[in-house]
């Protein structure tokens, strides 16, 4: 499944180098060479990239992908959906270190007084 996190990076790694190879940018993502394929054909689907044929050094067939403007326009909003996202997660990782530290106050309440009756 094409995740807006995974086009968002996906359309990142592209913009930023055009001439990457899809075993790069697998290896950058840290996903199957297969799963950056299936992306890539995906986009290339909808319109959001277009592929050229270039020979690199090794007078290998290569591809440069080039982010159309319907790409651009989609990526700034997959990228506003992203972003929404990671505020949401933040926010309930916030919440959730607040309610630990309550926990571990009240825990070190709960020694200190255990200690002071442990005492008498």
């Amino acid at each position: 499944m094409l995740t807006d996190e995974l086009r968002y990076k996906l359309l990142k790694a592209l913009e930023k180098n055009p001439n990457v190879s899809q075993r790069a940018i697998a290896k950058e993502l840290g996903i199957s060479l297969g799963k950056v394929n299936y992306c890539i054909n995906a986009l290339l689907e909808v319109g959001w990239i277009k592929a050229r044929n270039f020979k690199n050094s090794q007078n290998k067939l290569g591809y440069a992908y080039l982010v159309t403007p319907t790409g651009i326009e989609a990526k700034a909003k997959v990228t506003q959906r992203f972003l929404q996202i990671k505020i949401e997660e933040y926010a309930n990782l916030e919440a959730e270190i607040q309610a630990m530290r309550a926990e571990l106050s009240d825990f070190d309440a709960e020694i200190a007084s255990s200690e002071i009756n442990y005492k008498l």
